[in-house]
C-alpha cells in the first residue's frame, strides 16, 4: 500500500488550513503556492475533501477554502478515505466472492489481513491535525 500523491497534497492543505485561526478563509492560489501544490492538483482534490465535509469553500469576492471542523475532529484517516476511499488490503474485503478459494471465513490470510487492517485503521484515526500542529 502506497498514499498517492493526491493524499499526500491533502495531508499539506488540511495541515496548512488548521495553522490558520479559525475561520480564516484562503484563496486557492495561496494555498497551492505556500504548500508546492500545482494548481491542477489543488482543483482535483478539494471537491474530495469538501464532500468529505473537511473544508468548506467559498465563492465570490474574497473567497476560498476554510476547514470545515476543528483541526483535533480531523484524522489522516478521514483525509485518506476522502481521496482515495476506505483501505482495503485485499480485493476480498470489498467483496468475499473476489476469493478464488471459497470464501474468507476459513481463510487465514484473510484473518490475518484482517487484523492488520483493523490496526492501520486504528492508528490512521489517533492522528488529528491538532497533534501535528504541536
Amino acid at each position: 500500500m502506497q498514499i498517492n500523491q493526491a493524499t499526500d497534497y491533502s495531508f499539506r492543505v488540511v495541515l496548512y488550513l488548521s495553522t490558520l485561526p479559525r475561520g480564516e478563509v484562503v484563496e486557492a492560489q495561496t494555498i497551492a503556492q505556500t504548500q508546492c501544490i500545482p494548481m491542477r492538483y489543488l482543483f482535483k482534490i478539494m471537491p474530495s475533501l469538501t464532500r468529505a465535509g473537511i473544508i468548506t469553500s467559498q465563492r465570490g469576492v474574497g473567497g476560498g477554502y476554510v476547514l470545515a471542523k476543528d483541526p483535533a475532529e480531523i484524522s489522516l484517516l478521514d483525509v485518506i478515505e476522502a481521496i482515495e476511499g476506505p483501505i482495503r488490503l485485499n480485493r476480498c474485503f470489498i467483496d468475499e466472492h473476489y476469493c478464488s478459494k471459497n470464501g474468507p471465513p476459513d481463510c487465514p490470510v484473510h484473518q490475518a489481513l484482517a487484523g492488520i487492517q483493523q490496526r492501520l485503521n486504528a492508528d490512521f484515526s489517533k492522528v488529528v491535525f491538532s497533534d501535528l500542529l504541536e
